[in-house]
């Protein structure tokens, strides 16, 4: 079928002189505005959707909180009352952010130094902010590390810097954050933050696809696990989001985000804010019934680039007409 289609397609380009080159028609996405025209039908709500005081009295524990999606999901929950500890290696950035969203806020930010792939610095994190702030009812495990390279080209020491971060640094908090909440008998939503190829696998990414899969499996099997103790476990698989960070990593050229939006059916990137209002959703009362989730939040690339025919958005409906004539050639053959 596929062979059919781009013979059929190169006949359709010589019949149909003047037409643009066996494309959906739409025009180059600019560098100012990299969205598709159809990006206007899913317009960005800034705003955080839960009621105000939502998470009053609550402590929320982020990893990775001092930038990026982080950095929004703390705003957000702040914003809804919580008291917030955020951690990372950087104590300085963190304490900027902390003073920064407290200040927007008006609630407590905690910045508490934490290196997540030493279970003995999450051990001292975990006991200093029980002492300043509580027992966290929300726990989001969002630290990350991520390179791209070809796998030969990976060392051993490579393929554990991402995986020490990824896979053992959410095992070492969540494990070091559930003992003492089943000590202290109180319950917490715990949510990671994933990505879409954690699912299908991904070459270039492997030490991350890698752990990033375990993240799931393992919030699965705790959420089946621990229940018991009132503990639920999620997952968000974010498309691309347009982070500092992230971008500087994975497209350090720029050469690759202005054709993103073009493999997305809703046209456009993700925004932080977006994901903020579904991960404060899942760790809210009004998820208390969701556990065990993986929600793929992508705009829809990852079941765009998954089925095999949907390339053929590119036909044109002149190109269509031709190789419907041709196909209801066939018919009985």
């Amino acid at each position: 079928m596929a062979a059919l289609v781009c013979v059929l397609g190169r006949r359709a380009l010589l019949r149909t002189a003047g037409l643009r080159a066996f494309s959906c028609g739409t025009p180059a996405l600019s560098s100012d505005n990299m969205d598709a025209p159809q990006a206007s039908f899913f317009p960005v709500q800034p705003n955080v959707m839960l009621p105000p005081n939502t998470f009053k009295g609550k402590v929320a524990f982020i990893t990775g909180g001092g930038t990026g999606l982080g950095r929004g999901m703390t705003t957000a929950l702040s914003r809804l009352g919580a008291e917030c500890v955020i951690s990372s290696r950087k104590l300085d950035v963190l304490k900027e952010t902390a003073a920064e969203i407290s200040a927007e806020t008006g609630n407590k930010v905690h910045a508490l130094q934490c290196d997540v792939r030493d279970p003995e610095s999450v051990k001292k994190a975990i006991a200093e902010m029980i002492a300043v702030a509580g027992h966290p009812s929300v726990v989001i495990n969002n630290a990350a590390g991520n390179f791209i390279s070809p796998t030969e080209r990976l060392s051993a020491n490579a393929w554990r810097t991402i995986t020490d971060i990824v896979l053992n640094g959410t095992a070492y908090v969540t494990l070091e954050v559930g003992k003492q909440l089943i000590k202290a008998g109180k319950g917490a939503a715990f949510l990671a933050i994933t990505t879409i190829y954690a699912e299908s696998g991904t070459g270039f990414l492997v030490p991350s696809a890698s752990a990033k899969a375990g993240v799931e499996a393992m919030c699965k099997s705790l959420a089946a696990e621990w229940g018991k103790y009132g503990m639920r476990f999620n997952v968000i698989q974010p498309g691309p989001i347009k982070t500092k960070g992230a971008f500087s990593r994975l497209d350090p050229t720029g050469a690759f985000e202005a054709e993103i939006p073009k493999r997305i059916p809703c046209g456009r990137l993700g925004t932080v804010g977006e994901l903020a209002n579904l991960a404060v959703y899942l760790c809210s009362d009004y998820a208390s019934w969701v556990s065990g989730a993986v929600i793929r939040m992508d705009g829809g690339e990852y079941v765009y680039m998954a089925g095999e025919f949907n390339s053929l958005q590119k036909v044109t409906q002149e190109q269509w007409d031709i190789m419907e004539k041709l196909i209801r050639k066939t018919k009985g053959s």
